[in-house]
């Protein structure tokens, strides 16, 4: 039987056109399975189209800020309503980069040595740098779809280089450059759906080489049986280290030396027919429409037993003391 499904797409950052075509490709798959559908177009007033909506379950279809960091996730736990993808702590976690390599290294799990660099302190860029060398990537500390990233291989970029990623949330991330295959791992419920390698023109798998240049795709990765394994592994172990539920796509640099690194957790990954998470379902024989289905059978909610409180009201404003006593006299 057809749920009743309000897709959740737009949103107010930077990635507002890539979450539109996610939500699209997902409101179609979605009605193609006989559910009935509402697009809530995310934004300012947001709480009051899901009070005014009428569904019972929500797919996330945002990216990046304020939609994949917790923020809405955390509207949705207080209106009582399931989600697609991970919960409010997780989601925040691995948005936030820095706070993510921190898990990481807590789990012995390898990702680049990096530091993180407010915007107030873009003018020391190259004093905090330190021996960190080049060249080396610079993005934004909280950000998707590689918007604001920089290959930088000389110290009189760095500082640019580290103003536009301030741009997107006012706090970047610089790390050491990892050289190797980028690959990418997809995660369905908590178990690894297959994986991806990416060729592209460009150095680093920017906004443009991901949607606007001729990027290569091989599936599954080319890899040794042995080493795709140990991938899949490592890949899956930062899903579960950072809390992530439902699904997801780990980013990793895998070396000519077999040294593989961490590069970040997507929990909305693209899921437009042509996006990779769907090219590594495609591969393993899983449709769109089925995959779209199996992510929205996996929604659900923050587990939390609180105490029964009464409905949330606004009391009238208190008499102030003094003129209580006037009255009282």
């Amino acid at each position: 039987m057809g749920k009743r499904v309000g897709v959740l797409m737009g949103g107010w950052g930077e990635e507002r056109e890539i979450s539109l075509k996610t939500g699209e490709a997902v409101v179609a798959a979605l009605e193609s399975r006989g559910h009935t559908v509402s697009r809530v177009f995310a934004g300012p007033g947001l709480d009051r189209a899901l009070r005014s909506a009428e569904f019972d379950v929500a797919f996330i279809a945002l990216h990046g800020r304020m939609g994949e960091d917790g923020k809405v996730q955390g509207l949705l736990e207080l209106m009582g309503l399931p989600y697609t993808g991970s919960g409010v702590l997780a989601s925040a976690l691995a948005m936030n980069k820095p706070m993510a390599k921190k898990l990481f290294r807590l789990h012995n799990l390898p990702s680049p040595q990096g530091y993180r660099v407010g915007r107030a302190d873009v003018p020391r860029a190259l004093e905090l740098h330190g021996d960190l060398g080049f060249p080396c990537v610079v993005k934004p500390a909280c950000g998707g779809s590689s918007v604001g990233l920089s290959v930088v291989r000389e110290p009189e970029s760095l500082m640019s280089a580290v103003a536009l990623a301030c741009r997107f949330g006012g706090e970047a991330l610089v790390e050491r450059m990892a050289r190797g295959r980028e690959v990418t791992v997809g995660i369905l419920g908590d178990e690894v759906l297959g994986t991806c390698e990416i060729s592209t023109p460009r150095e680093g798998f920017d906004y443009d080489a991901k949607y606007k240049s001729g990027s290569r795709y091989f599936l599954p990765a080319r890899l040794s049986p042995t080493r795709l394994g140990n991938v899949e592994s490592l890949a899956l172990a930062a899903y579960r280290a950072l809390g992530c539920r439902g699904y997801g796509r780990v980013d990793l640099i895998c070396s000519e030396d077999e040294n593989d690194v961490i590069l970040e957790v997507n929990t909305l990954p693209g899921m437009t027919p042509v996006s990779l998470l769907p090219r590594i379902a495609a591969q393993k024989g899983l449709d769109f429409p089925e995959l779209v289905e199996r992510i929205l059978a996996l929604a659900t909610r923050d587990e939390a037993d609180v105490a029964e409180a009464p409905l949330a009201v606004v009391a009238p404003a208190a008499v102030p003391a003094v003129v209580a006593q006037r009255v009282a006299s």
